[in-house]
C-alpha cells in the first residue's frame, strides 16, 4: 500500500505528470475534441499517457478530467454525466498508477468570468457543479483532488469548499494562475491567495500554467513563507509562451532549462512539482534525474521496499469500544432492532433487554430506514445503554443532516456513551412517507468514515482540535451479490482504508454465498458480520427479493415456502432454513448480524439463544486482531 499521501508529501518531493492535454493532440487526437469524454469513448488512449509519464518517473498523476464539469460537457450533449466520466477518469488513471502511484483528480475552472453575473449562473450553481465532478472523482477512487488553472481566487475557494463537503478524505491541492510578478490577473497577492485558499482547506497550495518557470518562481516565491507555516506548496509550470508554427502550438522551453530553474522552485518549498502546457513525459525525466527525485516506497509489514503488489500496512485506527467490549471464545452477535415508527418506546426497550439477557453482544438502530419516520436511533440507542449496559451500533446516513449538524450529533452521541457507529450513505428521500423531504447528502459513506475517524483522532472535519477523543468502533455496509462483487469489494477496501473496522452486510440466504464472501474478504482489515434475516413468509421473501435494492433471496428458498398454503407454515419452513444455515456458517464467521423482521425481535432473541446454547467461536478473528488482551 502506498503511504498516505499528506505523510508523504510533508517529508518528500512527489514529481507529478506533465500535460495531458497537449499530449493527446500531439498523440493524434483530433483539436477541438472534448477530452474528457475520451474516457468513455477511446480510454486505451487516456490510459496509454498515464502509463508513459508513469514510465517517465511521475509518481502522481492527473486524470483527464480537467473540463469535466457541467457547462463544459453540456456543451459536448454530455451534461448529465459528469460524475460518471470523472468516476470513469480516475479508474483509468488508477488501472495506471498501481500501488505505486498517486491519482489526483483533476478539476479545472467553470469558464465563467468572475465576478460573476447573477442572472447567467449563481454562486451556488457553481459550487453545485465543482460538488458533482469531485463525488464522482472520489467515487473512481483518486487519491487526492487537485483543483488547477484557476484565474479567480473567488472560484476557486468555491471550488475547495465543494471539494471538502463532497470528498473530505481527499487532500486538495488548490494551483492559481499568477501571470508575472506573483499576481494574479485581479492585482491579488499570491501570498495571501494562499493564504485563504490553506484556510478554506487546501492542504497545498501553489500555482500552474501562466507564463511558464520564470511567472512560476516569482508566485513561489512570494508563497514560500507558507512553507515555514507546515503547508507545503506545489507548482505545475508551462513549458514557456507558445509560440503558433504551421498550425501547431510550440512551446520553447527545454527539459534541462526547466529542470534547472526547479531548483529554485524546490528551495522555497515546493514539494509537489509537474508540468503544465507543452511539457511531456521527457521533460518529467529530466526533472526526475536533475533533482534526484526517489521513488515512492511501498510500506510492507512495517518494512519499506519498492513494489507494484498490494500489501497490507498495519492498521492505524482506534478499534473502539464495541470491538474492544467482545470476548473471546465466543462467536460476537449483533441483534438489529428499529426503533418505534411512535413514541411508546417501552416494547422495544422490553425486547433490547431480554436479547442482552440471551448473550448479544449489540443492539444495532437504523436511522428511519427506507425514510420513513420512526424515532430517532440516537435516543434509543442511549436509553438502551443506561438501561441494559449493552453496546448500542448507531446506523448514521449522510441523507438526512448536513456535515455541521452530523459532527454535532457525532459529539452527542459520544457524550450520551455510544462506542459504535454504522456510517452508510442512506436510502433515497425519494420514497420518504413525509411531505416535502429531500436529501441532504453532505457526506456520503465514505466522508462519513472519514469523520469519524478524524473524530477519534480528536479532531473536527476543519481540523479544530475537540480537547478529547471519541472511542468509536467505525463501521461501514458491505453490499455482497455474487455475480457481481469486484466493485463492492473495492468500495469496501476503501472503506477499511479509511478506517472502517468492521462490517456488516445485507440479508445474506445461502452458506454458499456466505463462505465465498469471506473468501474475498479475507485480505481486508476488518471484520465481517453476515446480516441473516428469518423470513416470516413466502410474501415476505418476495417483496425482500423484489422490491429491496441488493437483496437476492435464492428461488430454491421462495419455492419451498410457496409449497405452504398457510403463513404459519411458510414462518415454521423459513426459521428452520435460517436455523440450518446459521449452524453452517457459525464456525466461520466474524460475527452474526441478525436482522429482526418487522420488529419481531422475539424471531431474532431465539436466535441469539441458539447461538448461546451451542457454544459457538466463530472465526476467532474478532479475538486474534481486535480484543485488547491479544495486543
Amino acid at each position: 500500500m502506498k503511504p498516505d499521501f499528506l505523510t508523504y508529501v510533508h517529508d518528500h518531493v512527489v514529481l507529478g505528470d506533465g500535460a495531458l492535454g497537449s499530449y493527446l493532440f500531439e498523440q493524434g487526437v483530433e483539436r477541438g475534441r472534448n477530452l474528457d469524454l475520451l474516457n468513455a469513448q477511446a480510454p486505451e488512449l487516456v490510459l496509454a499517457a498515464h502509463e508513459e509519464y508513469i514510465r517517465a518517473g511521475s509518481q502522481l498523476i492527473e486524470t483527464n478530467t480537467f473540463g469535466a464539469n457541467r457547462f463544459k460537457l453540456r456543451k459536448a450533449g454530455a451534461g448529465e454525466r459528469v460524475r460518471e466520466i470523472c468516476r470513469l477518469g480516475a479508474e483509468i488513471a488508477g488501472k495506471a498508477a498501481g500501488q505505486r502511484v498517486y491519482v489526483a483528480g483533476s478539476v479545472g475552472p467553470t469558464g465563467f468570468a468572475f465576478p460573476l453575473h447573477e442572472d447567467e449562473v449563481t454562486a451556488e450553481d457553481i459550487r453545485a457543479a465543482f460538488f458533482e465532478q469531485a463525488l464522482g472523482l472520489a467515487e473512481g477512487g483518486a487519491d487526492l483532488l487537485i483543483l488547477e488553472t484557476f484565474s479567480s481566487l473567488e472560484e476557486i475557494l468555491l471550488a475547495i469548499a465543494a471539494a471538502r463537503a463532497a470528498a473530505p478524505q481527499l487532500p486538495v491541492v488548490s494551483q492559481l494562475i499568477f501571470p508575472a510578478k506573483g499576481l494574479t490577473v485581479l492585482g491579488e497577492d499570491a501570498l495571501l491567495c494562499g493564504r485563504r485558499m490553506r484556510d478554506a482547506g487546501a492542504a497545498l497550495v501553489g500555482t500552474n500554467c501562466g507564463r511558464g518557470m520564470d511567472a512560476a518562481v516569482q508566485a513561489i516565491a512570494r508563497m514560500s513563507p507558507l512553507a515555514g507555516e507546515g503547508t507545503p506548496l506545489s507548482v505545475f509550470p508551462n513549458a514557456g509562451m507558445p509560440e503558433l508554427l504551421d498550425g501547431r502550438m510550440l512551446y520553447p522551453a527545454q527539459p534541462a532549462y526547466m529542470a534547472l530553474r526547479a531548483k529554485e522552485l524546490l528551495r522555497s518549498g515546493v514539494h509537489l512539482l509537474g508540468g503544465c502546457c507543452g511539457t511531456t513525459p521527457a521533460h518529467i525525466q529530466e526533472f526526475r534525474a536533475a533533482l534526484k527525485i526517489k521513488p515512492v516506497r511501498v510500506q510492507v509489514s512495517g518494512v519499506e521496499r519498492r513494489s507494484e503488489e498490494p500489501a497490507a500496512a498495519p492498521a492505524a485506527f482506534k478499534n473502539g469500544g464495541f470491538l474492544d467490549s467482545l470476548q473471546p471464545g465466543r462467536l460476537p452477535i449483533v441483534v438489529e432492532l428499529d426503533p418505534p415508527a411512535h413514541l411508546d418506546a417501552e416494547p422495544v426497550l422490553q425486547g433490547a433487554a431480554r436479547i442482552a439477557a440471551a448473550g448479544a453482544d449489540a443492539i444495532s438502530l437504523g436511522e428511519n430506514p427506507l425514510a420513513v419516520l420512526r424515532a430517532g436511533n440516537l435516543s434509543m440507542a442511549a436509553l438502551i445503554r443506561q438501561r441494559t449496559g449493552l453496546q448500542t451500533i448507531l446506523h448514521q446516513t449522510g441523507r438526512d443532516v448536513n456535515a455541521l449538524g452530523l459532527q454535532s450529533r457525532m459529539m452527542d452521541a459520544h457524550l450520551l456513551g455510544i462506542e459504535a457507529v454504522l456510517a452508510i450513505s442512506g436510502d433515497s428521500a425519494a420514497g420518504t412517507d413525509q411531505p416535502g423531504v429531500s436529501g441532504v447528502f453532505d457526506l456520503r459513506s465514505y466522508g462519513l468514515i472519514a469523520m469519524l475517524e478524524g473524530l477519534n483522532r480528536g479532531q473536527s472535519m476543519a481540523g479544530q482540535p475537540l480537547r478529547k477523543q471519541t472511542n468509536f468502533s467505525v463501521g461501514c455496509a458491505f453490499s455482497y451479490r455474487p455475480s457481481e462483487s469486484a466493485t463492492q469489494l473495492r468500495r469496501l477496501e476503501k472503506k477499511a482504508e479509511l478506517g472502517a473496522r468492521f462490517a456488516m452486510t445485507q440479508p445474506l440466504f445461502s452458506a454458499a454465498a456466505v463462505e465465498q464472501m469471506l473468501e474475498q474478504t479475507h485480505h481486508i482489515d476488518l471484520l465481517v458480520f453476515p446480516g441473516i434475516f428469518p423470513l416470516i413468509s413466502a410474501r415476505n421473501a418476495e417483496f425482500l427479493h423484489n422490491e429491496v435494492p441488493g437483496i437476492t433471496v435464492p428461488q430454491e428458498l421462495r419455492s419451498r415456502l410457496a409449497q405452504f398454503d398457510q403463513v404459519a407454515d411458510q414462518r415454521k419452513a423459513a426459521l428452520e432454513y435460517t436455523a440450518e444455515l446459521v449452524s453452517q456458517i457459525a464456525p466461520c464467521i466474524d460475527g452474526l448480524y441478525l436482522i429482526s423482521p418487522l420488529n419481531k425481535w422475539e424471531i431474532a432473541l431465539d436466535f441469539v439463544v441458539q447461538a448461546r446454547q451451542a457454544g459457538w467461536t466463530g472465526s476467532g478473528r474478532a479475538a486474534r486482531t481486535h480484543h485488547p488482551s491479544s495486543i
